[in-house]
């Protein structure tokens, strides 16, 4: 119950403070902020699957969207202001989270590798790989690919038209720059032959 109202109020910041952001890089930091909480949330329910497709594709694939949206959306203005090199103090953080993540894997691999010394071991290993189960790959896939194959086959077509959409609204226009280079190009070679004369 204390994991649940910790995650619940770190899932509420992190939403606050993605609609609050200056910045939309910001906002995306924020965004992962939440999907990282959602994620340990279906953890806590023993959603061993359902919480690494969560990493997986929303962390993974729809967040590296968002920032290419947000790099073509910024390509027609000026160029970002060189801050600070920030990457010495990031690699303390990075050093101490790849630990912990480390620590998780093999106390995960140790654990199932002494065999079940407590029941629940054996439960929650079991689970993500038996059928009839909560958060089981083999319901989880019948359900996405039988019952939910329409609102997951719209899903990625609405990802692909906001896509080419952003892509159609925030892209250069291409023939203006090509007759602005010829006449560019013209003038200079007139220029070269007055002066060579």
């Amino acid at each position: 119950m204390i994991a649940f109202w910790i995650l619940a109020l770190a899932m509420i910041a992190s939403a606050v403070f993605i609609i609050t952001a200056k910045k939309p890089v910001y906002s995306v930091i924020g965004l992962l902020a939440n999907f990282i909480a959602l994620a340990i949330t279906y953890l806590t329910l023993h959603a061993e699957f359902i919480a690494v497709i969560q990493i997986v594709v929303y962390s993974g694939a729809i967040l590296i969207l968002f920032l290419f949206v947000i790099a073509l959306l910024s390509s027609g203005t000026k160029a970002f202001d060189v801050g600070p090199d920030r990457m010495p103090k990031a690699a303390l953080p990075a050093a101490v989270v790849a630990l912990i993540a480390l620590g998780f894997v093999l106390v995960g691999t140790l654990r199932d590798k002494l065999g079940p010394a407590a029941g629940t071991v054996t439960a929650m290993s079991d689970q993500t790989g038996t059928a009839n189960a909560f958060g089981s790959v083999a319901d989880f896939g019948a359900s996405l690919f039988s019952i939910n194959l329409l609102p997951f086959e719209v899903t990625s077509f609405i990802l692909m038209v906001a896509v080419i959409g952003v892509v159609l609204l925030a892209g250069d226009d291409t023939p203006a720059r090509k007759t602005g280079r010829k006449e560019h190009n013209r003038e200079s070679i007139v220029k070269r032959k007055s002066l060579s004369r």
